[in-house]
């Protein structure tokens, strides 16, 4: 279970995360709302590559701080725009991020494997990274993310970029790995989570609206309409969707 404790972020004066709480466990969860909505930093601290001001976020109880390598190894991200080693090949690539994850030795080339055909990438994964197109270096970042078989999944955008086969594949993917792990998307292509995600996380101006289903949030904000509509009628007071 990963716990959410009274979460408070500032940049300067600008407090953008204010007292976040919530309690996931195994499935996936929708995290939405427009930029400047506090959803990188939210990503960026429970990946620990930024530290809250206050507040703590517990591992099955233990504060992920004081787990150190041990949460990394269970830990898989893919953020928006990650930099990629163009002179590397896709095997080297996923190779190099699984040792990162302290994947051992003798099981490096089995996982590789396993996460690249679950992205369908096998014919190009001996190609330098540099020739591959924007929809394949997003499948390769999937695919980094999910090595190792981590148990808490972070993925921002992760179908931005796909054609339609592929956005299919990547959502039936993330769905089959939810049984027996907790995965959090944060995407602004909000079909791709609707029927998905047992839970929408909705943030605010770095306050926490809503957690709850989609349907209850249709009910709430969209009645006969569809999760978009539900976006729409939160975030249409001028605000940058």
């Amino acid at each position: 279970m990963l716990e959410i404790k009274d979460l408070n972020r500032s940049y300067g004066n600008k407090l953008v995360l204010k007292n976040i709480n919530c309690k996931l466990t195994n499935g996936v969860y929708g995290l939405l709302g427009p930029n400047g909505a506090g959803k990188s930093t939210l990503m960026n601290i429970i990946t620990t590559n930024l530290k809250a001001d206050s507040g703590s976020i517990l591992w099955n109880g233990c504060e992920i701080e004081n787990l150190g390598n041990s949460f990394r190894e269970i830990l898989g991200y893919m953020p928006q725009g990650q930099g990629l080693y163009n002179g590397f090949t896709g095997y080297m690539f996923l190779n190099y991020i699984a040792v990162l994850k302290s994947v051992p030795k003798a099981d490096i080339k089995s996982e590789i494997e396993r996460v690249t055909k679950s992205v369908n990438l096998m014919d190009s994964i001996n190609k330098k990274i540099g020739t591959y197109s924007g929809g394949m270096k997003q499948r390769i970042l999937i695919a980094s993310a999910i090595i190792g078989n981590p148990k808490l999944i972070i993925f921002d955008e992760p179908t931005a970029g796909l054609d339609p086969k592929e956005r299919i594949r990547v959502k039936n993917l993330l769905g089959s790995l939810a049984k027996d792990k907790i995965i959090i998307i944060a995407t602004h292509i909000v079909p791709d989570i609707e029927n998905m995600a047992k839970n929408i996380l909705v943030l605010k101006n770095g306050v926490l609206l809503e957690e709850t289903s989609s349907d209850k949030l249709i009910q709430k904000y969209a009645p006969n309409g569809n999760l978009e509509d539900v976006y729409m009628s939160i975030f249409s007071n001028g605000e940058d969707l």
